[in-house]
């Protein structure tokens, strides 16, 4: 496994580094973003989505749980924070989008730790103060 790290302060540089990653996601990728809240997973999953083309704004999916767009591939962003269990997710569904062609960003990603695909790439957003992460 390969480790990546980059620091970032403020978030138009979270959202860059998240648009180089989403430049080189390919079909059938599930990103999990895991942090605490603040940490900057909604703004890497805007960037995330620019880099894949996508031209409309982009929110956080909290009270729907999944947020739906078009880009160079469809992305699928999954908001798990009012999750109470994993299995919540079979009734949305998930497996349509998680073994599917497009890219799944997923915030809170660790609330169904269980039902990731063994290939699925984790982000860990660390606040380190001062705007820095």
């Amino acid at each position: 496994m390969e480790i990546m790290t980059w620091k970032t302060s403020g978030a138009e540089e979270t959202q860059k580094v998240g648009m180089e990653l989403g430049a080189h996601l390919l079909p059938g990728t599930v990103v999990g973003l895991i942090g605490a809240l603040g940490s900057g997973k909604t703004c890497l999953a805007q960037g995330i989505c620019r880099g894949l083309g996508v031209e409309e704004y982009v929110t956080s999916p909290s009270f729907v749980l999944i947020h739906e767009y078009e880009g160079r591939l469809p992305v699928y962003h999954f908001d798990l924070y009012r999750l109470r269990e994993a299995e919540e997710l079979f009734d949305l569904g998930y497996e349509e989008y998680f073994y599917g062609d497009g890219v799944c960003l997923v915030e809170w990603a660790e609330r169904a730790a269980s039902l990731w695909p063994e290939d699925a790439v984790e982000v860990h957003l660390n606040d380190l103060g001062a705007e820095m992460r």
